[in-house]
């Protein structure tokens, strides 16, 4: 059994960081990191690649709505061209960090936009594409199935399923909406456990009880929420000793 285990990391805001990233850096294998949309800055860039290169960790860009009052969670609607150009440039700010880049995965509100608006998911696979031709190699997209994933198989781009250790599922396999009941998990001995049905079983259970059949090759937890590094801890630990190997698949 093996499984990638990601973090959101990078993410200072007026540089100031809202995350432990060198203890979360230790234990995950990969990390994505905030290009300056929602938060993050040059100097922030260039420490999370630092880090990734100490660490032996994945790197990838984590662009987002341009709105730094909301972190990125408030949900937009911007034109194709102008959302391309914006998630574009980000890309392109952590490629200019120092950045061996890995993959890509949208933040917040564009994230759960793209996974249902097929407008905005192709624009942000344009924008991956035009990256992925300035590297000479294609960038896998990480995220939730749905919009996303078939706007990466139209132009040929990987798509690589995840699935949330701290975040609440509906019973129709969506994410519990911020702010609501259940939303936001963070005992580090359920989450642990539930990192461990996931890749066993590939299962998750909802905010009611209902067991969801789940796919997903990696793992996500928030360096943003209080318990991150405890649960950080307690997943890697919980796979270690179900013998799951933790390995970025980029």
């Amino acid at each position: 059994m093996r499984v990638d285990l990601n973090a959101d990391l990078g993410e200072t805001v007026d540089g100031v960081p809202t995350a432990d990233d060198d203890a979360m850096f230790a234990v995950i294998s990969s990390a994505s990191i905030a290009c300056g949309g929602h938060a993050g800055d040059a100097g922030a860039m260039r420490a999370s690649v630092e880090r990734a290169e100490r660490f032996g960790v994945a790197v990838g860009a984590h662009p987002s709505y341009e709105d730094r009052d909301n972190f990125g969670r408030v949900a937009r609607s911007p034109g194709s061209a102008d959302l391309r150009a914006r998630v574009g440039g980000q890309i392109a700010a952590l490629d200019a960090a120092g950045a061996d880049l890995r993959y890509v995965k949208p933040h917040g509100a564009l994230y759960h936009a793209v996974t249902v608006d097929r407008r905005q998911a192709d624009a942000v696979v344009a924008a991956v594409a035009d990256h992925s031709a300035r590297l000479g190699r294609a960038l896998p997209i990480l995220g939730l199935p749905g919009a996303i994933a078939e706007a990466a198989a139209s132009a040929g781009l990987p798509f690589v399923p995840e699935a949330f250790l701290d975040r609440g599922y509906t019973a129709t396999a969506t994410l519990v909406p911020r702010g609501a009941p259940g939303a936001l998990v963070d005992d580090p001995a359920v989450v642990a456990a539930r990192a461990v049905l996931l890749v066993r079983d590939r299962e998750v259970e909802a905010v009611d009880g209902t067991r969801l059949a789940v796919e997903a090759a990696s793992l996500c937890l928030h360096g943003d929420t209080p318990a991150a590094v405890a649960m950080a801890r307690a997943v890697r630990a919980a796979l270690d000793d179900a013998g799951v190997e933790v390995r970025a698949p980029w």
